[in-house]
């Protein structure tokens, strides 16, 4: 059973951006509580998207789809193939954050169209039990937070229905803060946003590039936190490899 994401405490999920349905499974099967598909900056396209999805059946991991802008027919798509969420960039204010609310859920809450033979629903083959019907009744939303007016905007972001984590995006947020000469430092944007997460009920996310820096933000209130990416993780290790040995042969 999928541990659900909206729940107090820490849920480990680490970035897939290279579109693999292969590193896709492996990362399903390692254990994660959930794992972030991102269509935004990644090498993913809809059409890797959904063999990655079709990776992980089985197994117990959230998938949660970014997808890059608030369309609400790509984010059909998304929840129609099998996602448990997506994460929406740039939620820069409440209005945003409930106009998104509406795209993800079905009737009279929402406009998501319904059909009963999508993937999501076993292609009209097996019935949902209860908990999984009310998981497509609800899928999660991760608002991302990821400039100076999302900050100030946060608990009034937070306080919607249908909101469940804000999820900061720590490159662009510090890139805003620094374009815009800010008096906010990066470190009292993520405080924060932290205390109107915990104000309203919802959960505080954040991308963590360092994982020494996992319990500190855990303890500040981030309990929802992707460590690193395949990309980077990769990236380390080949690099690794190359320093320790290109010169072996000479």
């Amino acid at each position: 059973m999928k541990k659900s994401l909206r729940d107090p405490g820490f849920h480990l999920g680490t970035w897939l951006s290279l579109g693999s349905p292969v590193i896709t499974e492996v990362a399903a099967l390692c254990g994660f509580d959930w794992l972030l598909i991102d269509l935004e900056h990644g090498a993913v396209g809809e059409s890797s998207l959904f063999p990655a999805l079709q990776a992980t059946r089985g197994t117990d991991v959230n998938i949660i789809v970014r997808v890059g802008a608030p369309h609400g027919d790509l984010i059909q798509r998304v929840l129609d193939w099998g996602a448990d969420g997506i994460m929406v960039p740039h939620i820069d204010n409440a209005d945003t954050a409930q106009a998104v609310v509406k795209k993800l859920r079905f009737p009279p809450h929402g406009t998501r169209g319904y059909s009963r033979s999508i993937r999501a629903l076993n292609y009209g083959c097996k019935p949902l039990d209860d908990v999984e019907v009310k998981r497509q009744a609800q899928p999660i939303f991760m608002a991302q937070i990821e400039s100076v007016a999302a900050v100030k905007q946060a608990e009034a972001i937070a306080a919607v229905d249908g909101v469940d984590t804000l999820f900061v995006g720590p490159a662009d947020l510090n890139f805003d803060i620094k374009a815009n000469n800010d008096t906010l430092t990066f470190n009292d944007a993520l405080q924060m946003v932290a205390t109107v997460a915990k104000k309203n009920g919802k959960q505080a996310g954040i991308l963590n590039r360092d994982e020494a820096d996992v319990e500190t933000l855990h303890a500040q209130g981030y309990g929802v936190q992707a460590i690193d990416s395949d990309l980077a993780i990769l990236r380390a290790r080949y690099q690794e490899l190359v320093k320790r040995f290109a010169r072996e042969g000479e």
